[in-house]
């Protein structure tokens, strides 16, 4: 499902029952961690630009997506506030 060398491929995978009926393998979903607040999220913004403003590393988007508890990051895009995790 991940890539080897990905930071959540020795997390496992579990299986859930969708609403009609059909099983899913998922991830589990990352440690949630305390964020220091939130980021208004506006159309077209990008994660690396968001990570770099407030992280100083625009590689750090994933840091972004473990604060608000998702594995995929391109699920943070339709959320209207993106929570921000300690940084810099």
């Amino acid at each position: 499902m991940f890539f080897p060398d990905s930071r959540y491929a020795k997390t496992g995978t579990y299986q859930v029952t969708g609403a009609d009926g059909t099983q899913l393998t998922v991830p589990p979903q990352p440690e949630r961690i305390a964020v220091l607040g939130f980021h208004p999220h506006g159309d077209g913004q990008r994660l690396d630009a968001i990570a770099e403003h407030y992280l100083g590393d625009p590689t750090g988007f994933w840091r972004l997506a473990d604060a608000n508890a998702t594995v995929v990051p391109d699920a943070l895009a339709v959320r209207p506030v993106i929570g921000i995790p300690p940084g810099r």
